[in-house]
């Protein structure tokens, strides 16, 4: 069975992108529901800087549509500051603020670790041992929040899922076969990040999905991928459609107002 292609954006909420892609007059509580009805999915980031309340996670899964996805980038508490060391209690306090009430629409968390943070082969292993494989076994690691986070969490799952992890490196060191075995034998994605020649390219099938990010080819986060270009992007994706595994892929090139029509005109050619 062929995979599923899920085209998004990074994130929703820029101010540039009022009147361009959002409407004149959109209400910016409702600009999540717009988006989600011209693309298939969205790279929550939010969670990456803070954690969310559980009503926010319940008011973003129900704006969006059936069927839609959800990737959720996970803290940067656990990726910048404790740079993957002694996470599990963060990872407790994020699984149990409210991320799993997303049910169906949950995707791929996502881990970005940080330039100029070197490759550390046991702190990789404990970390990725840590990442709960399903919706059950997170519910399990989430009970153990810390005391802090009372009143504030979200202790229930609909029913027991698959769950699916990215990480995307940003220094060359990572580029590692230890750190590829590690990912591969933990059915974790190594993400495939185009950031215009700054950080690592990494083209490595480590998980039954792939995980791109495209953050721009010329200039980090501001050009955008002309035809050519996208047409390149597609002739790639679609040989792991075929093999059966499903493709997520995000466009970060959000400062020029590129990334929801690049995401647009890669999912059409994908269809």
């Amino acid at each position: 069975m062929p995979g599923a292609a899920r085209i998004g954006i990074s994130g929703w909420t820029y101010a540039p992108w009022r009147g361009v892609f959002y409407p004149a007059g959109l209400r910016h509580a409702d600009e999540l529901a717009y988006a989600a009805t011209r693309l298939s999915s969205i790279e929550l980031n939010g969670s990456f800087y803070s954690l969310q309340r559980p009503a926010s996670w319940e008011r973003w899964r129900d704006a969006t549509p059936e069927g839609f996805v959800l990737a959720v980038k996970g803290p940067r508490y656990v990726t910048h500051l404790l740079r993957l060391r002694g996470a599990r209690s963060a990872l407790a306090n994020f699984f149990a603020s409210g991320v799993l009430t997303l049910g169906p629409k949950l995707g791929p968390l996502l881990w970005q670790l940080p330039p100029r943070f070197a490759f550390d082969a046991e702190a990789f292993e404990a970390f990725c041992a840590h990442l709960p494989q399903s919706t059950a076994s997170a519910l399990e690691l989430a009970r153990g929040h810390e005391e802090r986070m009372t009143g504030r969490v979200a202790l229930r799952i609909d029913e027991d899922r698959p769950l699916r992890h990215a990480i995307e490196v940003r220094d060359p060191s990572w580029d590692d076969p230890l750190m590829l075995d590690t990912l591969r034998r933990h059915g974790i994605a190594c993400v495939l990040a185009d950031t215009a020649g700054r950080y690592p390219v990494l083209d490595e099938h480590t998980a039954a999905f792939r995980y791109l990010r495209l953050h721009g080819d010329e200039e980090l986060y501001t050009s955008g991928y002309d035809p050519p270009a996208l047409d390149g992007w597609a002739e790639r994706i679609r040989p792991w459609l075929a093999a059966g595994q499903d493709v997520y892929a995000y466009f970060d090139n959000d400062v020029k107002v590129r990334a929801p029509f690049d995401a647009m005109a890669l999912a059409a050619r994908l269809r």
